[in-house]
């Protein structure tokens, strides 16, 4: 477990006249809809004007969203997603840049430099450094460099941001619509930008960041493509999530998930999620970058993006990399892949249900010990199978309602609760003997009282009988 990235700090070197007076990891083996950075202006980018109908290819009209914070308490999830804007900008190492706001709204944006994670032997790049700006001019320079973003918290004030001198273009992809990025366009800009040493592809929901030299390799993709994917991958996850729009409480998340390239991973692990985004090392570019990869074998990928979906109330840690992959299962359904609890394990033979099945209700077991991770995921397949994946929205709903809340320390035990008694209710049925009885889950003595308060019916078909 690792605390929570937060941004550095970089002083300004000037400010103008008128100055007045910003986690924890789980591992796995552009311009964003809510919070959008419209460029005023340049190829590939938003077109639209200032007051006064001048066009200026520098400059940004920013409009606020709920920062990360905030939006992870409604969401009732463990980790907080990214509320980056993306600016289409890159800061050269060590070069003075000057930036000017205008808040239309009495507001100000904060500026970021550079990446998390960036260098696991330099704690100055574990972090993005923030830039306070101020109304009018601010001048800086970051040692390091970096691709630049802004945080703008609120509810849809604006600020006008314009890029005065010392920052260079970033080649960056915009998905579809009246602002999009043609694929001409973005290789015209992959073949110009080249004092950029970044890349970015955005859509609504989602923002890749990635360095070029790395990115060069797959910059023949079909990158309308590639970002139709991703938004797709979101989408299932935000169906099991129930988010649906139906009430404020239920609509998706402000500003877009962020997936970025990390130089390191701890030593057996593919990817990881944490605060504010997932990481990939170039080691999953041929599945992050790619169509192809990323519809066949973007596992991974689903699964930590799961991971900024999972909600705490009812994730023990024993269930942390179990139901993660219900989100993962719904992306290989909506993207027509073959589910990965079907696929024969290399040693044995067998499918998880074909391992899973016989073990359920012998002697001395126990749900921690006793399966595999994909033999534990079968239990909640079977959920599915019994009730329908209906089951999950109904229940991130409730959560989202009755908000229950645990300490991460010394309450798993209540989250292991949490999870039987509220999926009972979501089902209308008393499941104890599905999870005490037959996988063996290790409900404690209090929950077993909570399930019998329910008074639920027994299920007419016991879940632990099903397979795909």
């Amino acid at each position: 477990m690792r605390p929570a990235h937060l941004p550095h700090s970089t002083s300004a070197a000037h400010r103008s006249a008128d100055s007045p007076g910003f986690g924890r990891r789980s591992l796995l083996a552009g311009v964003a809809g809510a919070g959008a950075a419209a460029l005023l202006g340049g190829a590939g980018t938003a077109a639209a004007t200032t007051a006064r109908g001048v066009r200026d290819p520098g400059t940004l009209l920013v409009e606020s969203f709920p920062d990360a914070e905030t939006e992870r308490l409604r969401l009732a999830t463990t980790y907080r997603g990214s509320d980056f804007i993306a600016t289409g900008r890159y800061a050269p190492a060590g070069t003075r840049i000057t930036v000017r706001v205008k808040a239309l709204d009495g507001v100000l944006p904060t500026l970021h430099v550079g990446t998390f994670d960036n260098h696991p032997d330099n704690a100055d790049l574990m972090t993005p450094r923030a830039v306070t700006l101020a109304q009018g001019d601010t001048t800086f320079s970051d040692a390091y460099g970096g691709p630049i973003h802004l945080r703008l918290p609120g509810n849809g004030k604006r600020a006008q941001v314009t890029f005065v001198q010392g920052a260079v273009r970033m080649p960056t992809f915009v998905l579809g619509g009246r602002d999009g990025t043609t694929e001409a366009q973005f290789q015209q800009q992959l073949d110009t930008f080249t004092d950029s040493l970044y890349v970015e592809l955005s859509s609504p929901h989602a923002l890749v960041t990635v360095t070029r030299a790395n990115f060069l390799p797959y910059r023949g993709e079909d990158h309308t493509q590639l970002m139709e994917t991703f938004e797709k991958i979101i989408a299932s996850h935000a169906a099991v999530a129930g988010l649906d729009g139906s009430s404020a409480l239920h609509r998706r998340k402000a500003g877009p998930y962020q997936f970025s390239e990390v130089p390191k991973v701890p030593a057996g692990v593919g990817a990881y999620a944490t605060h504010y985004y997932n990481a990939f090392p170039p080691a999953y570019f041929d599945r992050l970058l790619t169509v192809q990869g990323l519809i066949t074998r973007g596992w991974g990928l689903y699964h930590e993006l799961g991971h900024l979906h999972q909600q705490f109330a009812y994730r023990p840690s024993g269930l942390t990399e179990v139901s993660v992959n219900i989100y993962s299962l719904a992306a290989q359904r909506v993207l027509g892949q073959p589910s990965n609890l079907l696929v024969p394990d290399a040693t044995t033979g067998l499918t998880p249900f074909q391992s899973a099945l016989p073990k359920l209700g012998t002697p001395g077991l126990a749900f921690a010990t006793s399966f595999g991770a994909y033999e534990k995921l079968v239990s909640l397949r079977q959920l599915e199978l019994a009730f329908g994946t209906g089951l999950w929205p109904k229940l991130h709903r409730l959560i989202r309602t009755e908000n229950p809340q645990s300490d991460w320390a010394t309450q798993d035990a209540l989250r292991w609760t949490n999870f039987a008694v509220y999926t009972c209710r979501v089902t209308g049925y008393d499941l104890t003997g599905f999870f005490v009885d037959r996988w063996a889950y290790p409900i404690d003595a209090e929950g077993l009282d909570a399930l019998a308060a329910l008074h639920l019916p027994k299920p007419p078909v016991d879940p632990a009988t099903l397979s795909d």
